[in-house]
C-alpha cells in the first residue's frame, strides 16, 4: 500500500494536472481554429453559399460525433494500450499535414450538401477526427493518472481552448496571416499536441483491462442517457436557430455567428468549472429569464436592432448554461465519462440537424426558435423563488390541477385580448399591462413545470408568435430557404421584397407603366441606372449584360429590344418569387423568358465564354451580408476574363455596416480598373420607392469610364484607404471595414 502511494505520487510529480489542462486546452483550440480556416479555403471553389456552410459545420459535428466513439470504444483497452493507439492515430492522421483542400475539379453546378462533405472529410477528415477524441479520452486518462480528483473539470479548459480558437481566427490569424502561414500554424500546433498527449500517456498506471472494468460504476438507465441527448440537443439547436434568428430579422451583421457559437462554447466552461457558484446562480435565476427575454424576443423591439440582438445573445447564454449544468448534476462516474461524452455529441449533432437542415425544410419562418425557448423553459430546473407564492402550491393533487387550470385560463384570456388588435397591440396599446400580467403569472407558476410551460407558450404566442403566424397563413406572403427568410408586403400601391431587415426590392403597383419603374437602389439616377440607360451608347444596340442577383428583377426593366441579359442567381427560391409566382411582374412585363443561372455566379462566370459580356452588374449581398469571394482580386480577374474589352463592371457598395469602398478599390489597383462611384441621394421631395445608393463603375478601359462619366452624373474618384490590404482568395478580412 504504502510503496503504491509512492508511486502514484511520483507519476503526479513529473505529470502534473497542468500537463492534461495544457493537451486537452491546445486540441480543443487547433479544433476550432481549423473549423473557419477550411472553410475559408473553401470559398472560392464551393462559393459562399449557406449551404455551404452548414453541411461543413454538420461535417464537423460528425466527425466530432465519430471521435467520441472511438473515445468511448477504447475504454475496452488498459489505460497505456488506450495511449499507444490513440498516439498511433495521430500519426496516422498526420500524414494529411499541412492542412489544405485536396485538388479536386468540381463542376460548376456542384451542390453543397453533395460536396463539401466529401471534400472536407478528404481533407481534414483524419485530422479532425484525431483531435476530435481528445476532450474525452484525456479526461478518462486524467481519472486514471489522478485518482480521486474530479476529471470532469477538464472539459471546462477544453471549450475554454476551444472558445479561443473560434475567437482567434477573426480577430488574429486571418487578419494577420495568409492562409498558407495559417496552415503552417496549425501544423506547429498538430505537433505540439502530440508531445502534449505523449506525456500524458507516460502518466498512466500500469492497469489491466480486466482491472479497469473490475472497477466499473453501473450503467446509466435509458431513461438517463434519454435525458442526456435531450439537455444537449436544446442548446446545439438553440445556437444555430439564435444565429439564423439575430442575422435574419434583427442585424445581418458579418462575424456576427461568431458570438453565438462561441457563447454556447462558453456556457461548457460555466457548466462544468470546479467553482460551481455562477453556474448555480444563472442556472436558478433561468426560468425567470427564459419567460421575459424569451417570450418577448420572439416578437422583438421595432427600431431597436443591437437591443433585440443583445437579448438574444443573453437568453441563449442562459440556456446553455442552464442545461449544461443540469447535464453535469447528472453526470456519472469518471469510468462512464466517455459514454457522457458521446450522448452530448449525439444530442448536439442531432439539433445541429434540426435548426440548420430540417427547420429550413419545415418552416416559413424561424419556428424553431420558440419551439426551442419552450423545450428550454420545460427542461430548466425549477426553483421557487418567493416562499409565500409557493405556498399556495401547497396541498393535495385536485388543489394543484385547479390552479393549473386557473393560470390556463388567464393566459387564454391574454391571448383573446392582445390578438383582436394585433397591429394595435404590437403599437403598444395594452402591451405593457399584459407583459406584467405574463410576469406576475410566472411568478406564480415558478417551480411547478407544467402551469409555467402554459405561461411560457403564452407569452411566446402573444409576443409575436400570433402575428408571425397570420403571415404564415398568408400563402406565399413569405418564403424561406438556406440562404434566408423572404418576405413580401405591401398594399394596394407598392409591393416589397424584403430579406430579412433588407430591402431586396419594390414595386409600384397600378398601371403598366409604374410597374416597370425601376425603384430602390436601382432608379435611373443612381450608378446602375445611368450605367444601364447609356449601354446603348456604350456598347451598341445589342449590348450583352450580365446581372448577379436577381432580386425582385428590378433591373429587367432597362433592358432594350436587341439587348442579351442574363441573371446570375444562387437561390432558387429567389427566381420563383421573381418569375413564377407572380408577385412581381418586371421580368414579366419588360424581360420574358430571361436567362437565369442558378449557382454561385463566380463558379458560373468561371465556366462560361470568355469576353460575353458587354457590362455586369454585381448586386449579390444577402441581407447586409458580403461574399467574400465575389470581392477578391481572383474574383475580379474572373469578371475581367468575363467581360469584352472595355466592359464595364458595377459593384453595390450600399451597407449598414461595412465600407466596402476600401475592398473595391483595392481590387482596381491591383488589377489595373479604372473606377468611379456614384452616390444617389434622394431630393428633398423624395420620389415614390426611392433609397439612397452606392455603387462603383469600373473597367479596364479608361475611355470607358470617360464616356459613362460624359453621359452625365455626380461620378467622384474612390475613397483609397491608405495601408488596406486588398483581398485575395488567401487572405481578407473585415474588421478594418466595420461602421
Amino acid at each position: 500500500m504504502y510503496q503504491s502511494q509512492i508511486i502514484a505520487a511520483d507519476r503526479q510529480r513529473w505529470a502534473p494536472p497542468a500537463l492534461f489542462f495544457a493537451a486537452i486546452l491546445s486540441g480543443s483550440f487547433l479544433l476550432f481554429l481549423v473549423q473557419p480556416m477550411v472553410a475559408r479555403m473553401a470559398l472560392p471553389r464551393l462559393g459562399g453559399a449557406p449551404a455551404v456552410w452548414n453541411s461543413a459545420m454538420l461535417v464537423y459535428q460528425a466527425l466530432l460525433l465519430a471521435g467520441y466513439g472511438y473515445a468511448h470504444a477504447l475504454g475496452r483497452l488498459a489505460p497505456r494500450g488506450q495511449a499507444v493507439v490513440h498516439l498511433g492515430v495521430l500519426l496516422v492522421a498526420a500524414l494529411w499535414l499541412p492542412i489544405g483542400l485536396m485538388a479536386m475539379d468540381l463542376p460548376a453546378d456542384a451542390q453543397p450538401a453533395l460536396w463539401v462533405p466529401w471534400l472536407l472529410g478528404l481533407s481534414i477528415g483524419p485530422l479532425f477526427f484525431a483531435v476530435s477524441a481528445q476532450a474525452p479520452l484525456l479526461q478518462r486518462w486524467f481519472s486514471a493518472a489522478h485518482p480521486g480528483r474530479d476529471p470532469y473539470a477538464l472539459y471546462a479548459a477544453s471549450n475554454l481552448g476551444s472558445f479561443g480558437g473560434l475567437i482567434a481566427y477573426p480577430l488574429l490569424v486571418e487578419p494577420a496571416l495568409v492562409l498558407k502561414m495559417q496552415s503552417g500554424l496549425w501544423t506547429a500546433g498538430y505537433v505540439l499536441v502530440i508531445l502534449l498527449v505523449a506525456g500524458c500517456g507516460l502518466a498512466l498506471p500500469r492497469m489491466s483491462a480486466t482491472a479497469v472494468a473490475a472497477t466499473a460504476s453501473p450503467a446509466p438507465d435509458r431513461r438517463t442517457i434519454g435525458h442526456w441527448v435531450l439537455l444537449a440537443f436544446v442548446p446545439s439547436g438553440m445556437m444555430l436557430a439564435t444565429t439564423t434568428y439575430i442575422t435574419t430579422d434583427i442585424v445581418a451583421m458579418p462575424l456576427l455567428w461568431v458570438i453565438p457559437l462561441g457563447l454556447y462554447l462558453l456556457s461548457f466552461s460555466i457548466a462544468f468549472a470546479e467553482n460551481r457558484f455562477l453556474a448555480d446562480v444563472i442556472t436558478r435565476f433561468a426560468p425567470l429569464q427564459i419567460l421575459l427575454f424569451g417570450g418577448v424576443m420572439v416578437g422583438g423591439f421595432q427600431g431597436m436592432p443591437y437591443f433585440n440582438a443583445g437579448v438574444a445573445l443573453t437568453l441563449l447564454f442562459t440556456i446553455s448554461v442552464a442545461l449544461h449544468t443540469t447535464m453535469y448534476r447528472k453526470r456519472p462516474a469518471p469510468d462512464r465519462l466517455t459514454g457522457f461524452y458521446l450522448m452530448m455529441s449525439l444530442g448536439g449533432v442531432l439539433g445541429g440537424v434540426f435548426a440548420a437542415l430540417v427547420a429550413p425544410v419545415l418552416f416559413d419562418w424561424t419556428w424553431e426558435y420558440p419551439l426551442l425557448i419552450l423545450a428550454a423553459g420545460i427542461l430548466a430546473p425549477q426553483a421557487l423563488l418567493i416562499a409565500p407564492l409557493a405556498r399556495m402550491w401547497e396541498g393535495d393533487a385536485q388543489r394543484q390541477r385547479i390552479l393549473t387550470l386557473a393560470v390556463a385560463l388567464v393566459i387564454a384570456l391574454l391571448i383573446v385580448f392582445a390578438t383582436r388588435d394585433v397591429m394595435a397591440f404590437q403599437a403598444g396599446q395594452g402591451r405593457g399591462a399584459v407583459f406584467a400580467a405574463i410576469v406576475a403569472l410566472g411568478l406564480v407558476a415558478l417551480g411547478r413545470r407544467l402551469p409555467f410551460a402554459i405561461v411560457l407558450a403564452g407569452a411566446l404566442v402573444i409576443f409575436g408568435g400570433f402575428q408571425a403566424a397570420t403571415i404564415s397563413w398568408q400563402g406565399d406572403a413569405r418564403t424561406r430557404s438556406y440562404f434566408g427568410i423572404y418576405t413580401i408586403n405591401g398594399d394596394a400601391k407598392v409591393r416589397q421584397l424584403s430579406h430579412g431587415t433588407t430591402v431586396h426590392g419594390m414595386q409600384l403597383i397600378g398601371s403598366p407603366a409604374r410597374e416597370r419603374t425601376p425603384t430602390t437602389y436601382y432608379v435611373p439616377g443612381s450608378g446602375i441606372g445611368r450605367a444601364m440607360r447609356a449601354a446603348d451608347s456604350l456598347f451598341g444596340p445589342q449590348a450583352r449584360i450580365g446581372v448577379v442577383g436577381l432580386g425582385a428583377g428590378t433591373l429587367a426593366c432597362y433592358a432594350h429590344a436587341g439587348q442579351a441579359w442574363r441573371f446570375y442567381e444562387i437561390d432558387p427560391a429567389i427566381v420563383r418569387i421573381a418569375r413564377d409566382t407572380g408577385q412581381f411582374s418586371f421580368l414579366r412585363r419588360c424581360l420574358p423568358g430571361a436567362e437565369i443561372a442558378i449557382g454561385d455566379a463566380r463558379i458560373n462566370l468561371a465556366a462560361a465564354t470568355p469576353h460575353a459580356l458587354d457590362l455586369l452588374a454585381l448586386d449579390a449581398f444577402s441581407s447586409d451580408s458580403v461574399p467574400m469571394h465575389l470581392m477578391t482580386r481572383e474574383a475580379f480577374a474572373s469578371y475581367d476574363r468575363a467581360l469584352a474589352p472595355g466592359g464595364l463592371l458595377l459593384v453595390h457598395v450600399s451597407n449598414r455596416f461595412l465600407d466596402l469602398e476600401p475592398v473595391v478599390a483595392a481590387a482596381a489597383d491591383a488589377g489595373q480598373w479604372r473606377a468611379v462611384k456614384l452616390t444617389y441621394l434622394p431630393g428633398p421631395k423624395l420620389k415614390e420607392g426611392e433609397t439612397v445608393s452606392a455603387w462603383v463603375a469600373l473597367s479596364r478601359s479608361p475611355e470607358s469610364i470617360d464616356r459613362l462619366k460624359a453621359l452625365g452624373g455626380p461620378w467622384q474618384p474612390l475613397d483609397r484607404r491608405h495601408g488596406f490590404t486588398p483581398w485575395t482568395d488567401d487572405y481578407s478580412t473585415i474588421l478594418p471595414l466595420l461602421k
